[in-house]
């Protein structure tokens, strides 16, 4: 099934760019998106025939046709080395000076089905770990002077490879003072702070030594793959069952979201409507200690496991029971053992929702009727859907069920909002453009024979013909650009956002590769290759590859301005290009008069908006932030600028509500969403002047 899904987590790493306060968490936890993974010993024959899949798949089926050769090699080295250590904090130079003397060499390997030149790199990477965790817990104990003015580097773009022990040494040094700082200024005192950080450490080593096969060879064999694209990767055994609850929306556990911080696994949200929601006694903030199966017998202490292993052993088959040893967040110093039993948790944070909001006002004086659809993924449940499963999940289903709704209710408008949406099904793009066009193409894709092909929309008439607003921003991605760029060429509805979307304008295709060997009878789970197919264009011709989709009308925002999470800023990305355009309706809902008047009435009112104000000061410090290489490490002028980064909190909070599962589905708090219904409502009166809306 095609998927044009976007990385996962790449929404979320914009707030560790954005902000001074978040560079601490960075740097420490430094494993980057692997971090969270006992001790690789050699590859395996499985590990050598998957390694030959991957290796051949690629070669055979992706977009490019690119081959395993000298470059190829020379990126994996890269990639690989840039994931284990992003920061240039544990290898030496002269590492780096020995692994480069193989360069050119990994292709070969590779062809051989040969691995272990990645545990060779990863042995001396564990080395250094054990080296320079050393280091950091001595210089916890060493008095600093935080009065003195030095500074540390903090653009890891211009930071290199240490080139001795004693530069190592002294790039911890300040490492560690660093982390003080920030300690201190959140208000610990010193014993507290040094307690905190030799935990911290010492966490992170461990999860690095905890790092299994499975998961070494995803990270390398990812490092081949996205030589070729930034979006072709190998996905372990792990990984692929946490894909496929992703795109069903459902897996059997206890409902609850966690998260692990200085080795301990912490309960971050209770998901309603679940098992441990229910039951009623897990909270959030409490933290789990251990973990035991069934109603009797023992249990198995997880404090510094892993989280990925944590969850494995509370997931579990509904009707059976799980034993939970928790640290009551209201009561720390007890221990508290729950029994729950595990059921199905449905993911409703992640699935469509709607609302209808009243806003504005018609000729008559009574309020326009707007109704609003939050959809944070493309999703569908494939292995429902290929099994026939009548009551399969999929968007299209579940937003036909809410606009079915909103005719009901006789809404003015509809406003689909795809911020944040980082893609998912191709399929699933397609349908649900469908609901808003009377047939025709929706979305183009070519292939490596250089032909296009059209994805059309068979389905006869709308099921919503009136105004349509289509909210994007900087991580709206793939699907989302798919369903924008089409309602844009259409002429059916009006682009509201961020400049322009996130620019992914390619297709990939999930490979199970034990059902590629063994046939979709195996049980055998030896991952899967996610594989870009084929480059997206929208009717009208243009690739969103790189550019993405360009509003109609500009809201500003910090998300706008982040740096380094575009396609175009992608290690490796395509290039945009087109192909002929097709034939398809314009519905006239939108013309550049109109456009250029909403932008006007917006501006306006954005001028005289405090809060605006606010948000454009707000990406000023951005913008004159993040050029700023180094950081303060004199802790009264860390105090200073910590002040200005705590003034800009609002704009994080709003983001941490585009993933909570108690988030409203349009939170009219928020001015910038007040402004979007101001858009709509000056659309609608525009319409009614130049007489044309499509009737319903």
């Amino acid at each position: 099934m095609p998927n044009v899904s976007q990385r996962p987590h790449q929404a979320r790493q914009w707030r560790r760019r954005s902000a001074l306060a978040l560079l601490s968490a960075l740097l420490v936890t430094a494993p980057f998106a692997y971090q969270a993974m006992a001790r690789p010993t050699q590859p395996d024959a499985e590990d050598r025939q998957i390694t030959n899949m991957v290796r051949s798949r690629m070669e055979s089926w992706h977009l490019t046709g690119q081959r395993v050769d000298d470059t190829v090699s020379e990126r994996c080295m890269d990639s690989f080395l840039k994931a284990l250590d992003p920061w240039k904090l544990y290898f030496l130079q002269s590492d780096i000076d020995e692994f480069h003397q193989n360069r050119h060499k990994l292709d070969d390997l590779i062809r051989d089905a040969d691995v272990s030149y990645a545990y060779k790199i990863f042995s001396r990477f564990l080395a250094r770990v054990e080296e320079r965790t050393a280091t950091a817990l001595e210089q916890i104990d060493v008095p600093h002077d935080f009065t003195v003015d030095e500074t540390m580097i903090r653009d890891r773009d211009d930071t290199t490879y240490s080139r001795t022990p004693e530069d190592a040494a002294e790039r911890w040094r300040k490492r560690v003072k660093f982390d003080m700082v920030v300690q201190l200024a959140d208000g610990k005192e010193m014993e507290e702070a040094k307690t905190k950080l030799r935990k911290r450490y010492d966490s992170v080593r461990k999860r690095w030594f905890e790092t299994d096969d499975d998961e070494l060879l995803e990270l390398y064999l990812t490092s081949m793959t996205s030589a070729f694209d930034p979006h072709s990767s190998y996905m372990s055994k792990s990984t692929l069952e946490d894909f496929d609850i992703q795109m069903r929306l459902e897996l059997d556990g206890i409902g609850a979201a966690l998260r692990s911080e200085d080795g301990y696994t912490t309960v971050q949200e209770i998901i309603a409507g679940g098992a441990a929601d229910r039951d009623g006694k897990l909270k959030e903030g409490d933290i789990i200690v251990s973990v035991g199966q069934g109603p009797a017998g023992t249990l198995e202490d997880i404090v510094d496991m892993k989280l990925r292993n944590v969850v494995k052993l509370i997931r579990g088959k509904r009707g059976t029971i799980v034993r939970l040893e928790v640290k009551p967040a209201d009561n720390p110093k007890e221990l508290k053992v729950y029994e729950i039993t595990r059921d199905r948790v449905e993911l409703k944070n992640q699935e469509a929702r709607g609302a209808v909001i009243n806003w504005g006002r018609k000729q008559n004086g009574e309020a326009y009727k707007i109704g609003v659809i939050s959809l944070p993924s493309f999703y569908m449940d494939m292995d429902g859907a290929r099994k026939g499963l009548p009551n399969y999940r999929s968007t299209t289903r579940d937003v036909s069920r809410l606009l079915r709704g909103f005719n009901q209710q006789h809404v003015d408008a509809v406003v689909v909002d795809l911020r944040f949406n980082g893609g998912g099904s191709l399929q699933e793009s397609v349908a649900m453009t469908g609901l808003f066009i009377d047939r025709g193409p929706v979305v183009q894709v070519k292939g490596p024979d250089g032909r296009s092909q059209p994805h059309d929309d068979d389905d006869p008439g709308m099921l919503w013909s009136g105004p349509l607003v289509v909210m994007t921003n900087k991580f709206s991605a793939s699907a989302s650009e798919i369903f924008a760029g089409a309602i844009q060429d259409y002429g059916r509805g009006v682009v509201v956002g961020d400049e322009s979307t996130h620019g992914k304008g390619t297709v990939q295709q999930l490979f199970n590769l034990a059902e590629l060997l063994f046939g979709r009878q195996t049980q055998k789970n030896w991952g899967a290759l996610k594989l870009t197919i084929q480059q997206f264009y929208r009717p009208g011709g243009d690739s969103t590859q790189n550019r993405g989709v360009v509003s109609d009308v500009v809201i500003p925002s910090l998300t706008q301005h982040i740096e380094g999470i575009s396609e175009r800023d992608l290690d490796y990305a395509l290039s945009f290009d087109q192909v002929r355009e097709l034939r398809h309706d314009r519905f006239g809902m939108v013309n550049g008069t109109i456009k250029n008047e909403l932008q006007r009435l917006s501006s306006d009112r954005i001028t005289q908006s405090p809060d605006f104000k606010k948000d454009l000061e707000r990406i000023s410090r951005y913008e004159e932030q993040k050029d700023e290489k180094t950081v303060t490490l004199n802790l009264d002028k860390y105090l200073a600028e910590k002040a200005e980064l705590d003034a800009d909190k609002e704009q994080e909070e709003q983001f941490e509500k585009a993933t909570d599962s108690d988030r409203p589905v349009f939170d009219m708090e928020e001015h910038y969403n007040k402004e979007a219904m101001s858009i709509v409502a000056d659309y609608l009166r525009l319409l009614g002047e130049k007489k044309l809306a499509v009737a319903r």
